[in-house]
């Protein structure tokens, strides 16, 4: 969402050469599209769930690190524990940022559809205008997935 709002900004502090008054500008609360959109809820279902899994398994491991009969038996069993558990956030994480910057991108890229098929030349966020702008927050979440 930090790439809509820079890549508005830019595109404001550059202009196209066009000035203000010819310009028709369109406002849009990004918030409220995101969390309209169902592919973030799905998301975010998937990584509640994937988190929920990752406890369960910690809470397997913890109960077999208390198994171990030497405390060598469980310095060791939890060593190979964190590493795996490491590995597994560190693989959750990377799977979730990915498909966050997918969904950001199809949303930045309905925007920008929705904005050039109503003849706007520029889609500024809604939190930053005081006053001004067309607002096509629900016709974006109309279409946005």
């Amino acid at each position: 969402m930090k790439k809509i709002l820079s890549l508005v900004l830019t595109a404001l502090i550059l202009g196209t050469g066009v000035s203000m008054a010819e310009q028709k500008i369109a406002v849009i609360d990004v918030g409220a599209v995101v969390a309209k959109s169902e592919q973030v809820k799905v998301l975010k279902k998937e990584q509640q769930a994937k988190i929920q899994d990752l406890e369960k398994w910690l809470k397997t491991a913890k109960a077999d690190v208390e198994k171990q009969n030497t405390q060598e038996g469980k310095e060791k069993l939890l060593k190979k524990y964190n590493a795996d558990f490491a590995k597994k956030k560190e693989a959750i994480a990377k799977d979730y940022q990915t498909r966050l910057q997918a969904v950001d991108k199809s949303i930045t890229d309905t925007i920008s559809a929705t904005a050039k098929s109503k003849g706007y030349d520029m889609v500024i966020s809604k939190g930053v205008v005081v006053f001004g702008g067309d607002d096509i927050t629900a016709d974006v979440q109309k279409v946005v997935k």
